[in-house]
């Protein structure tokens, strides 16, 4: 079950959630929290469901379907956090991967401090992973002073694993490291793109949710692992992307239908 906004370019939000379930082999069952008026240069507008239409369309399923993994990405309002909690807390054996999205790829706020703190609050302490990109970190835990500090402090407010995205940091690659247990477990290289993408982080944070949800080992320390196919799957992705408006790149989610589709 994806919970996030749609996107009307396609790049973003639901439907990079859509298209990166159905690649990985798993059924979506998309719940929308925001409507956004959007394209590849930037969110316009935010315009957060009400709450108990959230809920409603998540119970609906819920009562209905397996739910084998949730995803969240943006939530819109402190009230949808709140009733986003309460579903969770009925469902603890599902893992919870969590997309703390705090702005959009243009620089648009998508979240202001009181929303922040309630994603603090009532969801890292209900995540399996949280899956923020180096900026997103800081904002969640600005006590921290480097990024080893705020993922220690992301930690303790409750997350099994944080996964933190280096894409933003002056690295000739691009770094991404994975903590738990009060720890760093792995630090992960990837060449770094030439080009911006939109909906990079959408599309990481499902790779994970729908890997979990086929019952993949989390974190091995190995090639088969939930995290590191994950981000295998993302960076062929955004390798095989494509431009479709003026403004960023969208990744290309079924990169491998393409590749057998060329084949002689």
């Amino acid at each position: 079950m994806a919970l996030a906004g749609n996107d009307p370019c396609g790049g973003a939000g639901i439907p990079a959630d859509v298209e990166t379930i159905v690649s990985l082999g798993c059924h979506p069952a998309p719940v929308i929290t925001a409507l956004t008026v959007q394209n590849t240069h930037d969110v316009q507008a935010l315009l957060p469901v009400d709450s108990e239409h959230i809920v409603a369309q998540a119970r609906a399923i819920l009562d209905d379907m397996p739910v084998a993994a949730f995803k969240i990405g943006v939530v819109g309002s402190v009230e949808n956090v709140a009733v986003l909690h309460d579903l969770l807390t009925d469902y603890p054996d599902v893992p919870v991967v969590l997309d703390p999205v705090l702005a959009a790829g243009g620089g648009t706020e998508l979240a202001n401090a009181a929303l922040i703190d309630a994603i603090r609050t009532l969801l890292l302490p209900l995540a399996t992973v949280l899956t923020p990109n180096s900026i997103e970190a800081r904002r969640l835990a600005p006590e921290g002073d480097t990024l080893n500090a705020c993922a220690m402090a992301l930690l303790a407010r409750g997350c099994r694993y944080v996964l933190i995205s280096g894409g933003h940091e002056p690295t000739a690659d691009v770094v991404n490291t994975l903590y738990g247990n009060n720890r760093l477990l792995e630090t992960f290289r990837w060449p770094r793109l030439p080009n911006q993408y939109h909906g990079s982080g959408c599309t990481l944070a499902t790779a994970i949710a729908a890997l979990l949800a086929q019952g993949h080992t989390l974190h091995s320390g190995s090639s088969n692992s939930v995290i590191y196919r994950a981000q295998d799957y993302t960076w062929r992705s955004l390798e095989a992307g494509y431009r479709a408006g003026g403004g960023q790149l969208l990744p290309n989610r079924l990169f491998w239908a393409t590749a057998c589709r060329d084949r002689p």
